[in-house]
């Protein structure tokens, strides 16, 4: 389980890295907290943050459970899958939202297939 908890530590580091990069539109756009709209750049910037946060609410405990109960092996590399679809996002989108699609799909489904595997496993395991 430690191949599972390093890659959703990785996942969690590249949460915190758009973290800083929202910070850093907001200076760079001149908008003020609490304000989340107001310049187009800033607002590019909190959506690829927040959809990560909405995709990470799934993504840690199933990752986790499909360690538990599917593969490690390929937790982690749905995982890493994961991870690589956040930076797909983040540049189809600061580059034009309508080219979001290819690196939100390259998050959703690895996490479409932890949640599922999930669940087949925990069952499989009452037996």
């Amino acid at each position: 389980m430690g191949l599972v908890a390093a890659v959703i530590s990785l996942a969690l580091i590249e949460y915190i890295a758009f973290s800083m990069l929202v910070g850093r539109a907001r200076v760079l756009c001149h908008v003020d907290a609490p304000a989340i709209t107001g310049h187009p750049t800033f607002e590019r910037y909190f959506r690829v943050q927040q959809n990560t946060l909405e995709q990470l609410i799934v993504f840690v405990p199933s990752a986790w459970f499909f360690g538990l109960y599917v593969s490690t092996v390929w937790a982690a590399g749905l995982g890493v899958v994961f991870i690589i679809g956040r930076a797909v996002y983040l540049n189809g989108y600061l580059a034009d939202p309508k080219k979001r699609s290819v690196g939100f799909g390259l998050s959703f489904l690895p996490n479409v297939i932890l949640v599922i595997g999930t669940l087949v496993g925990a069952i499989l395991s009452l037996t």
